[in-house]
């Protein structure tokens, strides 16, 4: 019997479009002789939706539309069942659309990646293809990863970070930085991807721009100095805690001086996506313009990928990631800029070149996922105690008194 597998994407984040895209890409490339693919839609307010249409890229382009023809559905655990259930139920006949044996989160930003669906899914005891709760939650906040990754030796830039808070006397949070950092800075939110509110300021002026783009999109945001000669290198890894490979490096092709969103999923991303999707449309990140392999020295290289695999383990990670570096060419200097724990597109472009087809890359996912959850099943979550015997609340106790 196969086994069947809820691809979920979409959800309340930034980079609900890009999340779309890499998830139809992969659909097209799940083993149907393996697994029975069920895609799930989640809106922008996080409504999920299932349907003949739901993974069809080109109904994206008129939402409101493809959500009147599909099915609104909630998640039902019964016993070790879980289910996709329609809502709102009918009075009679069956209101079970499928049950679900593995959820595959291709999702990307906050609210979706950062652990919170991931901890929704794994409540209910599903197998969850990728990262757990808390390397999703730790990757996604930039502060916490580097801290993290410091601690354990692996090289990053020096950062400060401010909330909303420090951001009402703009003119003393100017000083602060100022104070800390010289121009250029790069002010980043503190939890989101694809580039977005990421700006470089090379004077104050600048500086108060970024500030008001960065806190436009985050409660906090983080500050770091710029490296001026810069190379970015990227590094996808594809394990768990007791197995990790990298992929081949690449080299982005940027714009600007900041790979930017419209580098990364816009310029020259419509058409079939040859190698990707087999669905067509948009390639996502297999259309950004990069050199592969990156344009570095076999020792670099090597460097690199070794770091990849340090970090993806130190973090805790499962699945595939991508982990993006920066190489400061003035003093030939590596260091971590940020991991991407469900990278777009999965990195599928970036492990061809070593050998391992997306199809495979997708299955092996999936079974890291089912080792997970096997593993799950030998630990104990439960400790028999006699400590509710004899408890009497009352009187505005917040406890029972020894």
């Amino acid at each position: 019997m196969k086994l069947k597998v809820a691809v979920l994407f979409g959800g309340k984040s930034t980079e609900h479009e890009i999340s779309i895209i890499s998830a139809i890409q992969a659909i097209g490339y799940i083993d149907r002789d393996k697994y029975e693919v069920i895609p799930v839609y989640m809106t922008k307010n996080n409504d999920f939706y299932v349907g003949e249409y739901v993974d069809k890229i080109e109904e994206y382009t008129h939402i409101p539309e493809l959500i009147k023809k599909s099915t609104q559905v909630v998640w039902i655990k019964e016993g070790d069942k879980v289910s996709l259930v329609r809502y709102p139920m009918k009075k009679f006949g069956n209101n079970v659309i499928t049950t679900v044996d593995v959820a595959f989160p291709i999702v990307h930003g906050t609210n979706v990646e950062d652990g919170t669906l991931q901890g929704y899914l794994a409540t209910m005891g599903l197998p969850v293809v990728g990262c757990d709760v808390l390397s999703s939650a730790v990757g996604m906040n930039k502060y916490v990863m580097k801290t993290v990754l410091k601690d354990n030796g692996i090289p990053v830039l020096d950062c400060k970070c401010y909330t909303w808070k420090d951001y009402e006397d703009v003119d003393a949070l100017v000083a602060k930085i100022e104070a800390a950092f010289t121009y250029p800075v790069i002010i980043k939110p503190l939890n989101l991807g694809s580039s977005i509110g990421i700006k470089k300021a090379s004077d104050r002026d600048g500086l108060l721009e970024a500030l008001d783009l960065g806190f436009e999109f985050s409660k906090k945001i983080l500050v770091e100095p710029a490296i001026t000669a810069l190379k970015e290198i990227n590094c996808s890894v594809l394990g768990d805690y007791e197995s990790a490979e990298a992929s081949e490096c690449e080299e982005p092709i940027n714009s600007d001086d900041i790979l930017s969103f419209e580098d990364k999923y816009i310029g020259g991303a419509k058409g079939s996506a040859k190698g990707g999707a087999k669905t067509g449309g948009s390639k996502g990140m297999a259309s950004l313009k990069r050199k592969i392999p990156a344009d570095i020295t076999a020792e670099m290289r090597d460097e690199i990928r070794k770091m990849a695999v340090d970090a993806f383990i130190c973090l805790g990670c499962s699945g595939v990631s991508r982990i993006d570096f920066m190489i400061d060419m003035d003093t030939n200097k590596v260091y971590l800029n940020e991991i991407n724990t469900i990278p777009g597109s999965l990195s599928f472009y970036l492990w061809e070149p070593v050998g391992v087809k997306y199809d495979v890359l997708l299955d092996r996912m999936i079974q890291l996922a089912l080792k997970a959850d096997r593993e799950s099943h030998k630990v104990v979550y439960s400790f028999e105690t006699n400590v509710l015997e004899g408890v009497h609340l009352g009187g505005g106790s917040k406890g029972a008194k020894g």
